[in-house]
Formats: structure tokens, C-alpha cells, sequence
């Protein structure tokens, strides 16, 4: 306890001189303090790199010793993080303190409504301990938050919005000008009386979302794709235990999922019995979205139809956030020093769950090239060097992007040849022997 209060005062050092000095030189300067940038962060520090993460938002205050209710600063929603993204966490020493949140999957059932095909994955058959976990974001996100600010090597700054991004080729080095609200003045009177700031460094990374402001600044262009679908998401519990089995179900308006919790949650309305939380993924069409968001009995009562007993009886929900659909791509994941990465690379589907998992990946593969650039005595931003490993990142996030929008597409396919189709698809897959190693090696991300 004595080391965390210790590395949490060295922090807030750390942060107050970077604030009052207009420049500060640093290795790599991260934007976007989310689940990727948070841990991305992490990463390096683990590799002994120094950086700066910039996140726009106020984090809430928060202490390591309250671990009684999560902090529901991100979202509602719940990520399956893959058996690679966990191993991941296991590398820099911080999935032991994430176990205790997170609800493994042993089972995968998938079958689609109103059809005959279906297919089932078990981690007995493919000896493996589990298939992936699922956490509340909200945990996620508390407990990354902590490990960034207890670690020496990260300084965090909130409150602050990027305003010029600007490279100099001949003196290596990135300028990031940024304003930040005076917290008191935010706070009491909503507005903010901020003054423009530099931060210097040897690259930049940015991870600040979908409508990423780095990636606008930068001039780097998006392929977009409306899928014309919201997804409701949140917390159900039913009347039979969940045994540790995630349930992926098709219907005519798009792919659904409920998995597995933990017992240990925050749902407010919701009440909690052992082994029956589940999160739930819906997806329904465009503009039908608020009936779902305000009628909880509407809402239980459309997954009972959609899921039918395959997960009991639909108790009771807690609250419910909503999220429109599109495919974001950038054209670029490189320019100069700097690195499009996280959601402002790619924004997913979430079918399968690949999105979060596929940005682990990727800095992962960032973080330990930039190891060895710091090893070898080269420079940490050699546009060379982030040109490989965006030509490195090609060929997993292809294969991701085109199973999703396959899985997508295929199954919202109303043609009654494709639907008879998907569904021998579905009973080859569970019965034909090899295949479900392969998909099954390529969903916990083991072969990328």
C-alpha cells in the first residue's frame, strides 16, 4: 500500500511539472485515455519507455482501496477480451488484479433464429482453459486507470483537447499543442478559461476514438460504412445459471449475443443472484432504438423471443446504453511519427467481439518494436520503422474486418438459398473435423 501511495505522489509531481512548463520533452506522447491508450501506455512502461497520455475527458477520483462498486466513467458496455489479449495483460503483470472482475467462457453456442443449423465450441475439445473472458468495461477501464497512475514512467494529463499537431523531419521530433481547463473554473461554472500548451516528443500515437481529432489533424482520410443498425447493450439476468456459456444468436436484424459476468457489479435496478448476470448484446435497426432503451418489459420480452429458452427465462435488466454501428477505417495508420491507432484506425462491427482485441494486438506488436528501437539505440520514431509495422498490423486486421463484415452481411441475407446456406455452413463447421481448431485459434487471436 505504502509503494502505490508512494507512485500516486509521484504522479501528481510528475503531472503539476508538465503543467506549468510549455514544453516537456518526452519519448512517445499518446492521445486518448481510453481502454486502448490506457493500456498501451502500460505496455511501454513495461518495456521501460516513458510516455505523456493525453485524454480530453476528466477521469474521476478514485482509490485503489475501493473496490466495493465500479465507476461507470466510460460506458455500460462489456468486452470479451480474447485468450491473446489476455495473455497480453499477463506479460505486464496486471491480469491478476483484472481476474477477480472477469467471467471466463468455456462454451460458445451459435445458431441463428428460426433455422435448424447451429454449432457449439468447447474448451474441453480444444484444450484450452477457457475460450476468453468478459468484463464490464466500467472495471476495465477503473482498474487500467489505477496501474497508469501508480506507475512511474506515465504521465497522465485529463481535461486536455489537442488544437495542431506538427512534425520537423530534420530535428526528429513531434510538437502536440494542446489546451487544458482549469479543473476548478470547469467545474464550478462549466466552462473553462484554458491556455495553449506544447508537448515534444519522438512520436506521437493516437487513440482517441471513432472521430478521432488526430487523425483530422493529420489530413488522413476514412473509408466509412454505415451498417444502418444501433446496438443495445447492457446487464440481463435470467432464471438459469450461465455455466460459463456465451450465446451467439442471428436474427433477421442482426447478429446478438449474451455472455457470461462475474456476480460483482453495479447495475443499480438490477438485482443479482450468483451465476445469472450475462451481459447482452442487441442489434436492431436504425431509429427503433429508443422503445428498447425506455421498456424494459419490451425489451426482455424481444430477447425471450429472439434467444428463446437457449438462456432461460429473461428476468430483469439493468440500465442500457446505446451505440450506432459503422465500420471506420483509416486510410493511413502512419504518417511521419505518428501512428493512427485503436478506433481511429479502425472502428468494428461487434459481432464476434474482434474489435478491442484486434487494437490489443496491434500495440502490442507497436510497443515491442519500439522496445527494440530503444535496445538497439535507435530512434523510437524512425518512420521507417512505423511504416513496417503498419505493413506488419495488414494482414490481421484484414482478416478481422472481412470476417465481420462476412458474418454481418451473411446473416442479415434474407434470400432463403443463403439462409439454407449459412445453416449447412453452421452444422459442417460443428461437425467436420479441424475446422473449429483454426476458427477457434483465430477468435482467441492466437494466429494473427
Amino acid at each position: 500500500m505504502e509503494a502505490v501511495e508512494k507512485n500516486q505522489a509521484n504522479f501528481q509531481t510528475k503531472q503539476a511539472d508538465t503543467i506549468t512548463e510549455s514544453i516537456t520533452q518526452q519519448n512517445v506522447l499518446i492521445v486518448g485515455g481510453g481502454h486502448v491508450g490506457l493500456s498501451f501506455a502500460l505496455l511501454l512502461a513495461h518495456h521501460g519507455i516513458a510516455s505523456t497520455l493525453l485524454e480530453k475527458n476528466r477521469y474521476p477520483q478514485i482509490s485503489p482501496d475501493d473496490d466495493s462498486h465500479r465507476e461507470q466513467y466510460l460506458d455500460c458496455r462489456n468486452t470479451a477480451l480474447s485468450r491473446r489479449t489476455v495473455q497480453i495483460y499477463q506479460q505486464i503483470g496486471l491480469w491478476q488484479d483484472l481476474q477477480s472482475h472477469a467471467c471466463r467462457i468455456d462454451s460458445v453456442q451459435i445458431s441463428e433464429q428460426g433455422s435448424f443449423g447451429s454449432a457449439q465450441l468447447k474448451r474441453e475439445e480444444e484444450g484450452v482453459e477457457s475460450f476468453g473472458q468478459v468484463m464490464e468495461n466500467a472495471w476495465l477501464g477503473r482498474k487500467l486507470l489505477l496501474a497508469v497512475q501508480a506507475s512511474p514512467l506515465i504521465t497522465l494529463i485529463d481535461g486536455a483537447t489537442v488544437t495542431a499537431i506538427t512534425q520537423n523531419p530534420s530535428q526528429k521530433e513531434v510538437t502536440l499543442t494542446y489546451t487544458q481547463a482549469d479543473k476548478q473554473t470547469d467545474t464550478q461554472n462549466n466552462h473553462s478559461d484554458s491556455q495553449a500548451q506544447q508537448l515534444t516528443a519522438s512520436m506521437l500515437v493516437a487513440c482517441d476514438g471513432r472521430d478521432s481529432l488526430c487523425r483530422q489533424l493529420l489530413g488522413i482520410g476514412t473509408d466509412d460504412y454505415d451498417y444502418q443498425q444501433t446496438g443495445i447493450v447492457g446487464v440481463v439476468q435470467t432464471d438459469k445459471p450461465h455455466e460459463h456459456i456465451a450465446i451467439e444468436r442471428f436474427s433477421p436484424a442482426g447478429p446478438l449475443a449474451v455472455l457470461p459476468l462475474t456476480d460483482r457489479g453495479g447495475d443499480g435496478n438490477l438485482p443479482t443472484q450468483a451465476g445469472y448476470r450475462r451481459s447482452v448484446v442487441w442489434v436492431c435497426p436504425k431509429g427503433e432504438e429508443q422503445r428498447y432503451l425506455d421498456d424494459d418489459e419490451y425489451f426482455l420480452q424481444t430477447l425471450q423471443k429472439a434467444f428463446g429458452q437457449r438462456a432461460g427465462r429473461f428476468m430483469a435488466t439493468g440500465k442500457r446504453g446505446a451505440y450506432p454501428l459503422t465500420r471506420v477505417l483509416a486510410k493511413s495508420q502512419v504518417q511521419g511519427r505518428c501512428v493512427i491507432m485503436g478506433n481511429s484506425a479502425h472502428t468494428l462491427h461487434p459481432v464476434a467481439g474482434q474489435g478491442f482485441n484486434l487494437c490489443m494486438r496491434d500495440a502490442d506488436v507497436l510497443a515491442k518494436m519500439l522496445a527494440r528501437q530503444v535496445m538497439q539505440g535507435e530512434d523510437i520514431g524512425d518512420s521507417r520503422m512505423l511504416a513496417r509495422y503498419e505493413q506488419a498490423r495488414k494482414k490481421d486486421q484484414k482478416r478481422v474486418i472481412r470476417f465481420c463484415d462476412a458474418v454481418v452481411h451473411g446473416f442479415t441475407n434474407p434470400n432463403p438459398a443463403v439462409k439454407i446456406a449459412r445453416n449447412l455452413a453452421l452444422i459442417a463447421f460443428d461437425k467436420l473435423p479441424n475446422v473449429k481448431p483454426l476458427v477457434a485459434s483465430y477468435a482467441m487471436g492466437l494466429k494473427s
